[in-house]
């Protein structure tokens, strides 16, 4: 969501109270370099894909020594669509003290609207589950 997720949070004044920190890890170097994700799992599965996004999860909860954490990796177009992974496919998860939740979506729009989506869903699914 490029940061869109933790401006929401940042908004609210005391947000310091609940938010660590946010990491925008846009390519994969940075995604291995930061959050631990490994080459293997990029080369095997992608960026945007479940496993990419529970690795995500893990780094940023150690990173950030967290409780709670969202990740999200997707493909807001307008380019970088395949069959496979077509142009709003996106991977929202979310890390619990008990889990780890990754689901598959597929938002229509342009590339603003992809990632205003995910961004509502992604608060959606920590408010089910906090």
């Amino acid at each position: 969501t490029g940061g869109r997720i933790a401006s929401v949070f940042t908004a609210i004044s005391g947000a310091s109270s609940v938010l660590n920190g946010s990491a925008v890890t846009y390519s994969n170097k940075i995604k291995s370099q930061w959050l631990g994700v490994r080459e293997e799992t990029l080369i095997n599965y992608g960026a945007v894909s479940s496993q990419c996004v529970s690795a995500m999860l893990e780094g940023i909860c150690k990173m950030a020594n967290a409780n709670y954490a969202i990740a999200v990796s997707g493909i807001a177009g307008p380019t970088g669509g395949s069959v496979e992974k077509p142009v709003g496919t996106v991977y929202i998860g979310i890390k619990t003290p008990k889990d780890i939740i990754v689901n598959q979506y597929l938002f229509k729009g342009d590339r603003e609207e992809v990632q205003n989506q995910a961004t509502s869903k992604s608060i959606e699914i920590l408010k089910k589950n906090i």
